[in-house]
């Protein structure tokens, strides 16, 4: 409980107060009550940057299920070599992602690796981070690579936890492999998708380090997320009072999604 009120109850409290204020890193702060969240409303950047991390979560959160579930399904054909696999695939979740995000920006640049392989097959690739049209979806590659590896093994898990009384006797039924995964696979696995989903949401609206380090929220504002425009408001522009305001619509729109997730999980989770 002492490092619960430390940790999380006394900085929710303390960014609650600070977001009622014109608060300077230097300086006397100056109460001025709703006025951030009102200016909020009338700051063009914050639609942009909602846009950009909404686009973002939906594709990221779409791409990370899919592939993760496709992995997990081929992991559970119960192929020589799983386990080192799983490793393989799990392996960019534990590496830092500062790293992996300088990696990606060599590899990404005009002249990096992806291009040249490009060129080596008659292709002229683009510049993928400075290009407006290619800026974003390349965040959302390095993000999906970086992070689908936890889901592979909490999908992986939850496929094991099937019985396989079941799924012999959809085979046995006649059941075709699409058949058997609509009908007794996916049903099954649905708390897990459901968990995947949840948390997978919930880290794409908070996503930083891959546009600070890949594009620095550019080119122009194609890659500006909420939590990058919140940093920059607070400790580049010093704003501190302006960063906690969007801090907590940041949080109200979490919860909000996440609230109608636990609604909607009624209408296709199975726990029987």
């Amino acid at each position: 409980m002492i490092g619960f009120v430390v940790f999380i109850l006394a900085p929710l409290f303390g960014s609650a107060v600070i977001s009622l204020f014109d608060w300077k890193l230097f300086g006397t702060p100056q109460f001025i009550g709703i006025e951030n969240y009102l200016r909020l409303f009338r700051d063009p950047t914050f639609y942009v940057v909602l846009g950009n991390t909404v686009i973002f979560a939906i594709v990221y959160t779409a791409l990370n299920l899919l592939l993760a579930l496709t992995v997990a399904l081929w992991l559970g054909t119960r192929m020589k070599g799983a386990g080192a696999w799983r490793v393989i695939f799990f392996l960019p979740v534990i590496t830092p992602m500062v790293a992996n995000a300088l990696v990606w920006r060599l590899l990404l640049s005009e002249d990096g690796l992806v291009n040249s392989l490009l060129a080596g097959a008659g292709i002229e690739g683009p510049n993928w981070l400075s290009d407006p049209a290619w800026a974003l979806p390349s965040v959302i590659a390095m993000s999906v690579w970086q992070s689908f590896g936890y889901n592979v093994i909490v999908l992986y898990a939850g496929l094991n936890a099937i019985p396989r009384e079941l799924r012999e006797a959809s085979r046995i039924d006649g059941a075709s492999a699409w058949q058997r995964l609509r009908s007794v696979i996916l049903p099954l696995l649905s708390p897990s998708l459901f968990f995947c989903s949840t948390m997978t949401m919930i880290g794409a609206f908070q996503v930083f380090v891959q546009p600070l380090f890949l594009t620095q929220g550019g080119p122009g504002e194609s890659t500006n997320t909420f939590v990058l425009y919140l940093y920059r408001n607070g400790f580049v522009f010093d704003r501190l009072g302006y960063a906690s305001a969007l801090a907590w619509i940041l949080f109200v729109v979490v919860m909000l999604i996440t609230a109608l997730q636990f609604v909607g999980q009624r209408r296709w989770v199975n726990y029987e």
